[in-house]
């Protein structure tokens, strides 16, 4: 369809003013006419941004409501763009503009041409969703920002939900492991990164045993998934979310939803021996961010205040710990985690990367190609090797940035490039730790210090020296979980998985001892995505654009915000960012 094509225009008014509308193949913009028809300000919505296309006069808030006398009328709900003061990225709201017809006719006219319009530009838009809320995490508000913010904006956007609140750790994870899943277009977590971790493991254990894949084989290419994955903030940080939109707003994301945005995503796998452990996007720690997660775990009680109270009391500790970094590095040709850019909406590297796996096929949910191997190729360097004492080992498939980090772990991390950064920190004295920790709050560079390093790497391996005291579990590892005897297998993830591997640290006399201790603890935990490991040596493997998010990536904060289209309304095919 040619985008400049004008599929309809007339003249309409909007309030008791009146406008020249024109409904192009990409674009729906008004252009307000004075009393001699000179034209003034022209709003530009994309087509692919039209929320809903409603007969009458309606709104939303607190309900859906209709007037009975508004046959000439009707009402366009669009996204509607503000800068957030707090990130670069936009908080996205619902937008509603009601439109008067001369006629009932023309009043029909606009409507089924509107709602077609959405149809074709909008093919990928989900209709039938299921949703899982954490009613417990965070600040316990996950049934009310849904209730009240989400559950309107699906209703008006004609989606069907199907609602399941959780009673125990991994329920939802479960559920779409085990349960028959036809028909839905996506899973939606309303809760935090540990509620969307456990979507994250379901959707991509279910691809793997439909596609009649091992997840336990490290050198395996694992199959994309098709499901998308929705997220709600409702929790603590909200890192992924944060790291995907820029923001961390439930209306944001419920209209990324609505739209059905796709953001490919890279995910990490984390092995033990012959078992797979768990997966991650955002973190996993040694050390320092280990430390910090365990001991956080005493005192639940605290709420989200605990990690500054974690954090405080780990940093006063002092410890380093003793291990060997292993890791397969990236071509450093196509980016490097100094580079100083940012992975935004329309990467132009995580293009490259999506061209790479889907080389004959524009939709970027196809198969991977069963040629492509991730886990080296010629233009990569072998096995790289480091060995010392380290303050903290992270690596990160994201920026991992958040509210308190706006830049976050590693600020020019991409999202689908099939990369992570890798970040060593070795040990140092207390003041230039402390200085490593303070930066990641400011636009410093927190890697220009010299105990600290950073590598773009496909894989990495942690092992401890020889002769050093290791809390490795000897009980047999079983399905990826952790057995103990005459025990059920404990799931990985959930509250009874942290106490089991609590439980049998502290039987083997190996665990993170208390802060006040005469004599520090030899190792640390791993800490992965907010989960505590039970092993310390792992062998971690980044999976190139494994699962797909209802995100577009960090909107570009340079964005026009006069309501003109930067590419003069006519050849963005409605991608580009809009306000009005």
């Amino acid at each position: 369809m040619d985008e400049h094509l004008v599929r309809l225009e007339a003249s309409l008014w909007v309030g008791k003013k009146r406008f020249w509308a024109v409904l192009t193949g990409w674009h729906l913009n008004w252009t307000e006419l004075d009393k001699k028809n000179r034209s003034k300000m022209t709003v530009s919505i994309p087509v692919s941004e039209v929320v809903s296309v409603e007969e009458g006069r309606v709104h939303v808030s607190p309900r859906r409501s209709i007037s009975e006398d508004a046959d000439r009328e009707f009402t366009v709900f669009y996204v509607k763009r503000t800068s957030s003061r707090s990130s670069g990225g936009f908080l996205w709201s619902l937008g509603r503009t009601q439109f008067s017809c001369p006629s009932r006719g023309l009043r029909d006219q606009w409507v089924t041409q509107l709602r077609l319009a959405l149809k074709t530009h909008s093919p990928s838009r989900p209709h039938r969703l299921l949703v899982f809320i954490n009613p417990f995490g965070g600040k316990k508000q996950g049934r009310d920002i849904y209730q009240s913010l989400v559950a309107p904006l699906f209703e008006l956007a004609g989606i069907s939900c199907h609602v399941v609140v959780t009673e125990r750790g991994n329920q939802a994870r479960d559920h779409i492991l085990k349960k028959d899943l036809t028909g839905f277009d996506g899973v939606i977590c309303v809760g935090g990164d540990g509620m969307f971790s456990e979507l994250l493991h379901g959707v991509i254990g279910r691809t793997q045993q439909e596609a009649g894949l091992s997840e336990h084989d490290p050198t395996l290419t694992l199959q994309s998934c098709d499901l998308h994955i929705g997220i709600i903030p409702a929790g603590s940080t909200d890192c992924v979310c944060f790291a995907t939109m820029g923001v961390n707003d439930p209306v944001t994301s419920a209209l990324h939803i609505i739209i059905g945005d796709s953001q490919p995503l890279d995910v990490c796998s984390v092995h033990y021996r012959s078992s797979l452990v768990r997966y991650a996007v955002s973190l996993v720690g040694y050390g320092f961010y280990g430390d910090v997660l365990a001991e956080s775990e005493k005192h639940r009680w605290m709420g989200p205040l605990r990690y500054d109270y974690s954090g405080a009391m780990v940093y006063l500790s002092n410890r380093s710990y003793a291990g060997i970094v292993q890791y397969l590095p990236a071509d450093p040709q196509l980016s490097n985690p100094r580079d100083n850019t940012r992975c935004l909406s329309g990467c132009s590297v995580c293009s490259k990367s999506t061209e790479r796996l889907f080389p004959h096929s524009p939709n970027a949910s196809s198969l991977y190609s069963s040629h492509f191997s991730q886990f080296g190729s010629d233009s990569e360097g072998k096995w790289v090797s480091v060995e010392g004492r380290f303050r903290a080992v992270s690596l990160t498939c994201m920026s991992s940035s958040c509210p308190r980090s706006p830049l976050g772990l590693s600020p020019s991390a991409h999202l689908a490039d099939g990369t992570a950064d890798l970040i060593i920190v070795r040990d140092t004295h207390p003041l230039g730790f402390l200085t490593f920790l303070h930066r990641h709050t400011t636009t410093q560079d927190q890697f220009d210090l010299p105990f600290v390093e950073v590598h773009r790497v496909k894989a990495v391996r942690f092992s401890l020296p020889p002769g050093a005291e290791d809390d490795e579990d000897e009980e047999a590892v079983k399905d990826g979980v952790l057995a103990e005897e005459d025990e059920a297998p404990i799931q990985s993830g959930s509250k009874q998985h942290l106490a089991g591997v609590t439980s049998y640290r502290r039987q083997k006399k190996k665990a993170l001892c208390g802060l006040c201790c005469s004599k520090a603890p030899s190792v640390s935990v791993w800490n992965c995505d907010g989960e505590l490991l039970p092993h310390t040596e792992i062998l971690c493997r980044v999976h190139c654009q494994l699962v797909r998010l209802y995100a577009r990536g960090i909107e570009d904060g340079l964005a026009p915000t006069s309501g003109i289209c930067r590419e003069r309304q006519g050849t963005c095919r409605g991608r580009c960012v809009l306000h009005n």
